[in-house]
């Protein structure tokens, strides 16, 4: 049950009881966390938002008619978001089965698949998707670099990747940062895809760090490709 008392310094301890887990803890942590969308309000997450304007800013074309791969989906805030602007065709894919029941209530998606990614493969056809975007889970303990390349993957030919992320401080944050740029430039060199847009914002979500005086937020990054329209099947 939500407690009405609960403050932003509340969520950013239970968010510092999670941090440096394992992929099966964090799982575990989701599973439960049946108030994720009141506390994610109270530390003003604007990450889904973000990643959204972003992609529509960057978007041309019928959007009823678009696949759209929701990795990391968590409880279906993007395609909420996205829902809005006329997409109407989601999958979902999510490391916790408590955050899929909870998309599952939006009635927003086609099918939802459960997968641990990094672990477990992403689920999806190569191949099927116009828009794959994953928003908010590319950091370290979640998803890891190695799965933009599934991301690429899953995109049709032509096909838009589009990824949002907080930038959080730390040793192994900025390794985790400097593996994903690196990675990226990577795919583009080998011609998998092409950049298209990188937007910045100052106000991704509130500062999670505790003892913070005034209100602080963490800087974010979004960035879109377009996957390489290849001659011979892949």
């Amino acid at each position: 049950m939500s407690d009405c008392r609960k403050t932003a310094d509340h969520v950013k301890a239970l968010l510092q009881s999670c941090t440096g887990a394992e992929s099966q803890q964090t799982r575990t942590f989701y599973d439960g966390w049946s108030t994720y969308e009141q506390d994610l309000g109270l530390l003003k997450y604007r990450a889904p938002n973000f990643g959204v304007d972003f992609l529509e800013a960057n978007f041309s074309g019928s959007r009823e008619d678009v696949q759209v791969l929701d990795v990391a989906c968590g409880s279906g805030l993007v395609a909420k978001l996205m829902s809005e602007l006329g997409f109407r065709n989601f999958v979902g894919v999510d490391g916790s089965k408590g955050m899929l029941e909870l998309a599952a209530q939006t009635g927003l998606y086609q099918d939802l698949r459960l997968a641990l990614l990094g672990t477990e493969p992403l689920p999806a056809q190569t191949g099927t998707f116009d828009v794959v975007i994953l928003v908010g889970a590319l950091a370290p303990g979640f998803v890891p670099v190695s799965v933009v390349r599934e991301l690429c993957h899953a995109a049709k030919p032509g096909g838009l990747v589009c990824m949002a992320r907080g930038e959080h401080k730390g040793a192994e944050h900025d390794m985790y940062q400097c593996d994903l740029q690196r990675e990226l430039q990577l795919m583009e060199e080998e011609g998998l895809w092409s950049h298209v847009a990188v937007q910045h914002t100052d106000r991704y979500m509130a500062d999670t760090c505790l003892g913070q005086q005034g209100e602080r937020f963490l800087s974010g990054t979004a960035y879109l490709y377009k996957k390489t329209k290849l001659h011979n099947k892949e």
